[in-house]
């Protein structure tokens, strides 16, 4: 299996700090967020990943060169406009081939041991997502699982965790160049086609300074 990391995004909740350098390359427990993601995929087995980038982009090749020094091989999707996350795996589907492939976002922190996904997506099924409990910044949450873990619209939601697996199928037919994952998320949710597995551990989306610095203040005391 694949997988294609997230990281073109513009950070505009974290500037002045991400004026001069990408969310993906900010630090907590002496590694870049992007750093642990790597490396959590490298331990599950998989080695050949895609990452897109935009903002600052330059950086975040230099950092990571060809992926050798993390023990992964690691092509560049370059984006002269950002094409937000939808758009982004439409235009890596080249590089990731023809079949279900594991994505993660680069902006956030989770302890998930991705060895607990599947090799392959059940027949019929576009998506896997990893949900947890939604945090105090996203109280209702995302989708709900039902007794099948089949994900729904209604119920009680989960927070998706920005990780997961996709069917290419999701998004190579999109007409549109520039969307969010989203749209096709709810599209597919709503026809019963994505499954969730449920995450109780550490995640957080660095989004904002504070939940940063709420971050590298928890990862600290754990250590």
């Amino acid at each position: 299996m694949k997988a294609m990391v997230l990281a073109a995004g513009l950070g505009k909740r974290l500037r002045p700090i991400t004026d001069t350098t990408p969310k993906p390359l900010l630090e907590v427990r002496g590694k870049s967020l992007i750093e642990h993601h790597l490396e959590r995929l490298r331990v599950a087995g998989i080695q050949d990943v895609v990452i897109n980038l935009h903002h600052l982009g330059d950086q975040i090749q230099s950092r990571l060169g060809d992926g050798a020094r993390l023990g992964v091989n690691i092509s560049y999707s370059f984006e002269t406009e950002l094409l937000e996350t939808g758009g982004g795996i439409k235009k890596a589907l080249p590089m990731l081939g023809d079949s279900p492939f594991l994505v993660t976002s680069a902006d956030t922190y989770l302890d998930f041991d991705l060895g607990r996904l599947p090799k392959k997506l059940p027949s019929g099924m576009l998506g896997l997502l990893v949900m947890t409990n939604n945090p105090p910044h996203h109280p209702d949450g995302d989708y709900s699982p039902d007794e099948n873990s089949i994900l729904r619209l209604d119920g009680d939601k989960l927070t998706y965790t920005g990780t997961g697996m996709l069917h290419p199928d999701l998004v190579r037919d999109v007409p549109d160049s520039v969307f969010m994952l989203r749209k096709v998320f709810d599209e597919a949710v709503n026809a019963g086609k994505f499954l969730a597995i449920e995450h109780d551990g550490v995640w957080c989306d660095v989004g904002t300074e504070s939940r940063l610095s709420q971050l590298r203040k928890m990862l600290d005391q754990s250590a």
